[in-house]
């Protein structure tokens, strides 16, 4: 039984083959694209790999686990395969809430999907819960991401989905930034949990793969299916290695933490920086029961302007990719352009 472990000894233990005398600890590596069958194969009959795959198992168990679900997670090739793929529960012409500073490419896609198959789309300040939970009246879903990625916004999680729910809307909640550790979606009534495994979870900038878990079996099969009939699967190298990186998700977890507050501490301070984007530097009106967003609060430094225009900034930081030094990571630059708003450039 897993209900008396903590998530952090979940991380560790879940997904493990049976403690058979003389078994290996780790689950092994399946490379076979097919699978012997005798004669016609029944439920949940090893098949062919783009139906289910043997590797994949114990880590959706074990992310399963992590999400406090009844049901295990579903591996996909990609966090946006994983956010394509919940999306599609929206029915066509159906409206969709997310917020303003949701995920880049989350945003795009939703934008795709507004021009190609009348998709609805509302953009609300998803801190704002009296406001969000206003515009999901009529809507088929509310997307919500706490912190969001990269404005490290925080959302009342639990008013959020009894809002919507009462509003009649799904909840899907992108949890890649709190991790498991920090918030589990599930518990608060969030129908779909949704993560970036190639940030936190994996945590070793080695492999690129996302994950959806729900405990609702409907909307489990309807995911699965999605993901049978769009190829958007994972190989077996990459959700092996997932799992390996899950197992020290707790101790990266604490570590980015600390070193979150010591940088965010700092920059606080900065005479150059007007603000410092990460919870837990100042006071946060609402936490929704996470900590803060550690390696990402890390790496979202603030931007800001010196007296005599606007400039630009550039930070060499790690990314919520996973571990490794500053010398190699990839240079993050932002713009104010003085009038408060920030990009990319």
């Amino acid at each position: 039984m897993t209900d008396d472990l903590s998530p952090a000894t979940l991380a560790v233990t879940a997904g493990r083959p049976a403690r058979d005398p003389g078994a290996p600890v780790n689950p092994a590596v399946v490379l076979s694209s097919t699978y012997v069958s005798a004669g016609v194969p029944q439920p949940g009959d090893p098949m062919y790999t783009r139906y289910d795959a043997p590797t994949w198992h114990p880590f959706e168990e074990a992310l399963g686990a992590l999400e406090a679900s009844p049901l295990p997670a579903l591996v996909f090739g990609s966090g946006m395969a994983a956010v394509a793929a919940t999306l599609a529960l929206v029915p066509r012409g159906g409206r969709v809430v997310l917020p303003r500073h949701a995920y880049q490419v989350t945003l795009v896609l939703t934008a795709d999907l507004a021009e190609r198959s009348g998709l609805q789309v509302q953009t609300v300040d998803i801190a704002d819960t009296d406001a969000t939970l206003a515009a999901t009246h009529g809507a088929a879903m509310l997307w919500v991401e706490s912190p969001t990625n990269p404005m490290l916004e925080v959302a009342d999680l639990p008013a959020l989905v009894a809002g919507a729910h009462a509003a009649g809307a799904l909840v899907a909640v992108d949890n890649t930034f709190a991790t498991p550790l920090g918030q589990q979606p599930l518990v608060h009534g969030a129908d779909v949990v949704v993560h970036s495994v190639t940030k936190y979870l994996a945590g070793h900038s080695d492999v690129v793969l996302g994950a959806a878990v729900t405990g609702d079996p409907d909307l489990r099969a309807r995911l699965a299916a999605y993901r049978t009939t769009h190829g958007a699967i994972a190989g077996p190298w990459e959700v092996w290695l997932a799992l390996r990186g899950l197992r020290t998700l707790a101790l990266r977890v604490e570590r980015s933490q600390r070193s979150a507050g010591v940088l965010a501490a700092r920059l606080a301070e900065h005479p150059a920086l007007p603000r410092c984007a990460t919870p837990g530097c100042r006071p946060t009106p609402v936490t929704s029961g996470h900590r803060a967003c550690s390696a990402a609060s890390a790496r979202s430094s603030a931007c800001g302007r010196r007296a005599g225009g606007p400039r630009r900034t550039r930070w060499s930081t790690p990314s919520a990719s996973g571990c490794r030094p500053p010398a190699l990571a990839g240079w993050r630059a932002c713009w104010n352009d003085g009038a408060g708003s920030q990009r990319s450039p």
